[in-house]
């Protein structure tokens, strides 16, 4: 398929149909003359959505009996048996795989596309996950739809209605909806500060290392009728056994093979090596060969064209999204900057309204104090004045004992018994005189102590005022002067400190129909290719050892919680490879190894 596209023109023949294509986000409906071919359409979608790496996708459509086929680009497309339906749709789908997402997909269009694609193939199935790793990719699938994980916004149970694991992965573990959320949630909270697209590429970078990733499998036979699997990928082709789609038997690269076709429901391989027999395997439809062969060439163009310079339409579309890339991240580190300084400022005013509540309390307690020092000087002051009263009344009583004792020693001497009862009398004068004296005394005493706790209480008023003054002017701020008439309610200081706060407050390309065989290398190519093949890079990356310690740790936390009886034989086959310690690359590696010879010998002896 040619990189550019060239334009699709509308001609006004009166007639035309409806036509409906669906990508995993969108609904298009066009009206389509009823010449136009299958590149008509595609160009048009394309410019549709923007898309401009348009090699990697394919019309996808059941046709008139039911088959599952490509919308062909050079014929037109009421030639290719659509079915006969009031709307005609089809499907914009990823058709063939890159190699490396990171470094082959260009534009954010094509990432988004293949992240729906990947994960609702994850989600229905039709990719194995294990589960610790379907529990990652969801909570990167969480990032890229909402954004940074929020505590103050996040709501218990919002994931726990997304659909974000397979249905397998949930039903082999004795877990509720809840627990699957709080183990999503525990990682969707580290991927903080990820955009979308980031997220989304994260995602593609993880579920390309799984086995069933980017294979497009076929049911075929070899010469002993002996059931099996073809697994056409970006790299080559795959053969599996019926019961295991994880792991091959046996591979074979683009590299290696020189010529492929059919006849009738016979596929031929011939392979570069000239005394290697031919690869021999049978279909179950004539039609699954023109599919399968319409992938072959298509995922081996793309392998050629990994392995050249790339085109100038291609480093025009890299050098942009290179800069769209800088663009961004300086737009998303202002706006990083932009909200660490409102949560700043958000942290700033909180503070200063606590310590504002802290100040009316305190000033609340002072008043109060105050006030009950004056209650108690007010009631010192009345008992005070009280004894004074009650000491003067005793004096004047005194001195009117004295008068009556003067008077009765005057006339004293009427008559003896006069004088014992005078004596007696006066005796009971004396004791009351001095009993009168000794209370007199004693209120004074009273009067005096009390005039003492006057005093101390007039001069503690006076220091707590002295106190509420002093606090008054140390704490205050923004030029905040207390004056007395503050104390009673500190009214006045509140309000001019709310209004400080105001101040503060802050103003997110195509086969011939009859086509049935294709030349993959030529002599000419033979040398060279070989020596491309030897400078790639023989295996990714491994995985960093915090994600697997995370991957791990998950997987033995849940361990205790499996149904056995539930699992699945795919479960059972990556169980097996985990144990072995075996990865998807370390597989092929292995199952690649040794001559093609031996390699088309053992498949037919399957």
């Amino acid at each position: 398929m040619k990189d550019k596209m060239p334009p699709f023109r509308r001609k006004k023949s009166g007639k035309s149909f409806p036509v409906k294509v669906y990508t995993l986000d969108a609904e298009l409906e066009f009206n389509l003359e009823w010449r136009a071919t299958g590149r008509d359409l595609f160009d048009l979608v394309c410019r549709t959505i923007g898309l401009r790496e348009t090699w990697y996708f394919g019309l996808q459509y059941e046709d008139s009996k039911g088959f599952i086929s490509w919308l062909k680009l050079d014929k037109k497309v009421q030639d290719q048996g659509i079915s006969q339906q009031p709307t005609t749709s089809f499907m914009f789908l990823g058709k063939f795989y890159p190699e490396d997402v990171a470094e082959e997909l260009v534009q954010e269009v094509t990432q988004h596309l293949f992240f729906l694609q990947v994960k609702q193939a994850i989600l229905s199935m039709d990719i194995y996950c294990p589960p610790e790793a379907s529990v990652l990719l969801a909570s990167y699938a969480v990032q890229a739809k909402y954004g940074d994980y929020d505590d103050s916004t996040y709501k218990p149970g919002m994931l726990a209605s997304e659909d974000l694991l397979p249905q397998r992965v949930i039903d082999q573990y004795q877990m509720t909806p809840e627990m699957w959320e709080d183990r999503i949630k525990i990682w969707y909270a580290d991927h903080r500060g990820m955009s979308r697209d980031e997220a989304e590429m994260e995602y593609l970078k993880i579920a390309q290392d799984l086995d069933m990733y980017g294979v497009n499998y076929f049911p075929i036979s070899n010469k002993k009728d002996t059931e099996l699997w073809l697994g056409v990928t970006a790299l080559g082709l795959n053969i599996y056994e019926k019961e295991n789609k994880l792991t091959p038997k046996t591979t074979f690269t683009w590299s290696e093979i020189r010529h492929i076709s059919f006849d009738d429901k016979k596929f031929i391989i011939k392979p570069v090596e000239k005394s290697s027999p031919n690869f021999v395997f049978f279909s179950q439809k004539v039609r699954m060969n023109k599919l399968i062969l319409d992938l072959c060439i298509g995922n081996h163009d793309l392998f050629m064209r990994r392995r050249k310079p790339d085109s100038m339409e291609v480093q025009q579309m890299k050098a942009q999204a290179k800069e769209e890339k800088s663009r961004r991240q300086i737009e998303r580190n202002k706006l990083a900057r932009e909200k660490q300084l409102r949560e700043t400022a958000e942290r700033e005013k909180a503070a200063m309204e606590q310590r504002l509540m802290q100040y009316q309390e305190e000033i609340r307690l002072a008043n109060e104090a105050l006030r009950r020092s004056e209650e108690t000087a007010d009631l010192l002051a009345e008992k005070s004045r009280v004894a004074e009263e009650e000491a003067m009344l005793l004096s004047q009583k005194a001195a009117e004992a004295e008068q009556e004792i003067t008077r009765l020693r005057l006339g004293a001497m009427k008559t003896e018994e006069e004088k014992v009862h005078l004596e007696r009398k006066t005796r009971e004068a004396e004791m009351l005189t001095a009993r009168l004296v000794d209370e007199s005394e004693r209120r004074a005493a009273e009067a005096d102590r009390l005039k003492d706790e006057l005093l101390k209480a007039r001069l503690a008023e006076k220091q707590a005022k002295e106190k509420l003054l002093e606090f008054l002017s140390r704490n205050a701020y923004n030029n905040i002067t207390p004056v007395p008439n503050l104390y009673p309610s500190g009214q006045v200081l509140a309000s001019e400190l709310q209004a400080d706060l105001r101040s503060l407050q802050l103003d997110s390309e195509p086969l011939p129909a009859d086509l049935t065989s294709y030349d993959l290398i030529t002599d000419g190519d033979m040398e060279q290719l070989s020596l491309e093949i030897e400078k790639e890079r023989v295996e990714y990356l491994e995985k960093s050892k915090h994600l697997q310690d995370q991957l791990r740790e998950l997987r033995s936390e849940i361990e205790v919680l499996k149904v056995g009886e539930k699992q699945s034989e795919l479960d059972q086959l990556h169980e097996e490879q985990v144990r072995l310690g075996e990865t998807k690359y370390s597989t092929l590696r292995k199952v690649k190894s040794g001559s093609t010879k031996a390699r088309v010998a053992f498949f037919e002896e399957l």
